[in-house]
Parts: C-alpha cells; sequence; structure tokens
C-alpha cells in the first residue's frame, strides 16, 4: 500500500494549488492528477452533475490502484463526497471540512466569509462546517463565479481581475469579517488582488496546506505513507492537454512532462 499513488482531482486547474501543497508535505509519494478540462466550471453546474463527473473520474482513479484520492475541489467536495465515499473502496479525503476547522482557528473576531462557487455557495456546506466547529460564528458567503474563468484564462492580474474582484468583496468588505476562506482552489491564484482590496488585516485562508497536512497525517495513521526516494507526478486532463500543460505551467512548481489525454466515462 504504501506504494501506491495518491489521486487527486479538480474541475480545472485550481486543483494544481493543492497538487504543489501535497508534493511539499509528501515528496515521496506518487501523486496522480486529474483535470476536468471537458467540464469547467464545475461550480455553475446541477449537483446531479458533478456528482455523474466527480464518480467517474474517482472510478479512473480507483482503477490507477490509488491507495487515497482528494477531492481538489470545493464544489465537488460539497456535494458529491458523500456519494464518492459509498461507491469508491478507497478513502476520500474533500476540501471543506480542513479549511473551515483552519478558519475557526485563524479567526479574532468571530466573522468569516467564505468566497466560492456558486455550487458551494448553495451547498452551505462551509457554513455547516463551521457552525459545527464554533456555533457561535457569524458566517458570510459570497459566490464568485467569475474567478475561475479568470484563472483559467490566465487573466488574474488584469485590470478586469482588480474590478471583478472590487465587486464580489464589497459584501465581504460590510460583513466585518476578519478572515476569509478562499473557497476554491482556483482562488489562491487571486491571492494578491484579494489581499490589497481587503486590506493586511484581514487573513486569507487557503485549504490547500491544511488538506494536504491532513492528508499526511492519515497515511501515517494507517502506516501507508511512503517514506523514501522522490515521488513522481502523473498528470490526466479530459480535453486539450497541450493548452492544460501550457496553462499549469502558471501553477505548477516545477516542470511537468506529459498530460495525457482521458475522456471521462460517463
Amino acid at each position: 500500500m504504501k506504494k501506491q499513488p495518491i489521486g487527486v482531482f479538480d474541475s480545472g486547474l485550481g486543483g494544481l494549488t493543492i497538487l504543489n501543497a501535497l508534493r511539499r508535505e509528501l515528496p515521496q509519494e506518487d501523486l496522480i492528477y486529474f483535470g476536468d478540462t471537458a467540464n469547467v466550471p464545475y461550480g455553475s453546474k446541477s449537483k446531479t452533475a458533478v456528482t455523474k463527473f466527480s464518480l467517474a473520474i474517482a472510478r479512473f482513479l480507483e482503477s490507477q490502484g490509488v491507495k487515497l484520492i482528494v477531492v481538489a475541489c470545493n464544489t465537488a467536495s460539497a456535494q458529491a463526497l458523500t456519494e464518492l465515499r459509498k461507491q469508491i473502496s478507497v478513502p476520500v479525503m474533500g476540501v471543506i471540512e480542513p479549511g473551515a476547522g483552519k478558519a475557526v482557528r485563524t479567526t479574532r473576531n468571530g466573522r468569516i466569509a467564505v468566497l466560492g462557487t456558486e455550487g458551494t455557495v448553495k451547498s452551505n456546506a462551509y457554513p455547516k462546517a463551521l457552525l459545527k466547529s464554533a456555533p457561535g460564528v457569524r458566517v458570510t458567503q459570497q459566490a464568485c463565479p467569475l474567478f475561475v474563468p479568470l484563472v483559467e484564462e490566465n487573466w488574474g492580474k488584469t485590470p478586469a481581475a482588480k474590478l471583478i474582484a472590487q465587486t464580489y468583496l464589497a459584501p465581504v468588505q460590510k460583513s466585518g469579517a476578519d478572515t476569509v476562506i478562499l473557497g476554491c482552489t482556483h482562488y489562491p491564484v487571486l491571492k494578491p488582488v484579494i489581499s490589497k482590496i481587503l486590506g493586511s488585516k484581514v487573513r486569507l485562508v487557503d485549504s490547500a496546506d491544511t488538506l494536504a497536512e491532513a492528508a499526511r497525517e492519515f497515511l501515517l495513521s494507517r502506516g501507508q505513507a511512503q517514506t523514501k526516494g522522490k515521488g513522481r507526478v502523473r498528470i490526466f486532463a479530459s480535453d486539450d492537454p497541450a493548452r492544460f500543460k501550457r496553462l499549469a505551467g502558471y501553477l505548477l512548481a516545477g516542470k511537468i512532462g506529459a498530460v495525457k489525454l482521458k475522456k471521462l466515462d460517463l
């Protein structure tokens, strides 16, 4: 089991932020990443569709002999995690609970804002997780549907990104939240513009590092952590692997090899 890889998936490029964190935290582990570029974004799709895509990807990763599946997508974690855990034989870990836990530990005034896709916000997954950990916390949610395409098109540093972010963040500023969860794995790419608008007193919670730490602790507890050698990364995309590889260069630390095309069996 130790030598088996860890599977990671997202609707597109955003999950590469979690892949980076896993590589830092678990450098000996082999990783398989699947980016569902044929169906990105998940945030505007129905729960039924997101669950269907997630199950198809998880079954593919399962066929690759993975020992753990990390759902590096907030929308899929919010809408499909329960079904994944029912139907997939290997352990499945999502991003919601680690991110919520870190936010509760971070806030000083008990006011937390969540930036997410439409699907994540509608699911109320973050408020449920936050209130479970800290019943008195006050939660504000803000859907940011244009953030994902901004990142996917590498427009994160453009004036358009700043203008869109200012519009989305206005309610967050009014809420008085001192802690903001970046509730989509694409959003850490926009950290500079978000942080500049909200100011240095507002802390941004990126669940990537927290999730990577949780994955490490989970594998250690089961005696499945790889402790020798250097892990390798294999990457699959469901559409246009050449474009994925080109854009991944903006997000993924270090060089990546070939990106293979794998159509989903839906």
